[in-house]
């Protein structure tokens, strides 16, 4: 069996623009991501799961950041 684990706290990239983060990790052949966006970013509410396709629009509210795993499109997102 060929196995692969990753830690969260050791992301292959890290990509920040404007109230954010977004991290990527390398897991076999594919490339995931984790999005952190702070207070004042736009985006859906705790526990939702999503698919907008570009050029949507979305925000934080409250004084919590939103975290978010991204399963596709991780290679592209936030450069």
């Amino acid at each position: 069996m060929d196995l692969t684990l990753i830690n969260l706290d050791s992301p292959t990239e890290t990509r920040t623009f404007e109230k954010g983060r977004f991290e990527t990790y390398r897991v076999g052949p594919m490339t995931l991501g984790r999005a952190t966006y702070e207070p004042g970013w736009r985006v859906m509410k705790a526990s939702d799961f999503f698919h907008v396709p570009p050029g949507h629009d979305s925000w934080v509210v409250g004084d919590q950041p939103y975290v978010s795993l991204h399963i596709m499109g991780s290679e592209h997102y936030a450069t």
